[in-house]
């Protein structure tokens, strides 16, 4: 037989049938999908930016008449999404004990790839100004300055933005934070030297007793889909890297931090790594 065999999926499909597929699919999303307004996001800023993320913390449908909301209360309930919001839930009780732990004092955070960082901004609310200041910071120049309108909207006074590389970090101006947290980058990474290194530079920048918090994705059921469909922020198709907690939890150990710990939120998608160093 000269004749070659076409190679199939693990669902029976055929590549030629695939590449139909996610095409169809690309089509339908700047079709019909931006009917709905987090596709319309998505679309223009990127699936895995700030401003995405943000909207989806809000998590309201909206859109073009009746089906742009329908369309956008189902992408708004992907697991994904979901996951996020149970990460957001999670990062939020993590800072609230890393705040407790230390009383009588004001404790500086810094998020390194924050977006408009509302979350962030209600942790600061909660506190208020001389318990906790919190610095945001990010490339993306749009969800800095949508993260400024809301704290000025919300009376948010401890809480600043600024531009900066998560992976080129600097001192703030208010000194060497007490925690840091990298939320929703590391699985956008696929160089697991880069991630290391991270780790690393981070460990650096921290006030004596500092805490490094960040997240892993473990696993996705819809990676295939993300990685043909969605759009990042450059354009480029969306493409993440899972891995196992123990191994980022081996890379902190390694960069020179003691007590490391995770705790898995409700949806099951991703971990919260708490990283202590020494006093």
């Amino acid at each position: 037989m000269c004749a070659a065999t076409s190679r199939r999926d693990s669902g029976g499909m055929t590549k030629p049938l695939r590449n139909l597929k996610w095409a169809v699919l690309r089509g339908l999303l700047g079709t019909v999908g931006r009917s709905s307004r987090g596709i319309r996001i998505g679309c223009r800023h990127g699936f895995d930016s700030g401003t995405m993320l943000d909207y989806v913390y809000v998590n309201r449908a909206h859109g073009v008449l009746g089906i742009g909301r329908l369309v956008d209360r189902v992408y708004l309930n992907a697991v994904g999404w979901r996951a996020i919001r149970a990460r957001r839930e999670l990062l939020q009780d993590v800072l609230r004990g890393q705040i407790g732990a230390r009383p009588d004092r004001e404790v500086l955070v810094l998020d390194v790839a924050a977006g408009p960082g509302r979350y962030l901004q209600d942790v600061a609310a909660a506190h208020g100004p001389g318990r906790v200041r919190v610095v945001c910071r990010d490339l993306a120049v749009a969800g800095l300055r949508q993260g400024e309108r809301l704290a000025r909207e919300r009376g948010i006074g401890n809480i600043s933005y600024e531009t900066g590389d998560a992976l080129d970090p600097k001192e703030p101006d208010a000194g060497a934070p007490d925690v840091i947290v990298v939320s929703g980058l590391y699985e956008l990474l696929l160089d697991d030297d880069v991630i290391r290194a991270s780790i690393e530079r981070l460990r650096g920048l921290l006030a004596p007793g500092g805490t490094l918090v960040f997240t892993t994705q473990t696993h996705h059921p819809q990676l295939d889909f993300i990685a043909n469909v969605l759009p990042n922020r450059d354009g480029q198709l969306w493409v993440m890297k899972c891995r196992d907690v123990a191994e980022t939890e081996g890379w902190a150990r390694a960069a020179g931090f003691g007590a490391v710990s995770s705790r898995r939120e409700g949806v099951g998608l991703f971990t919260v790594t708490v990283c202590g160093t020494r006093g």
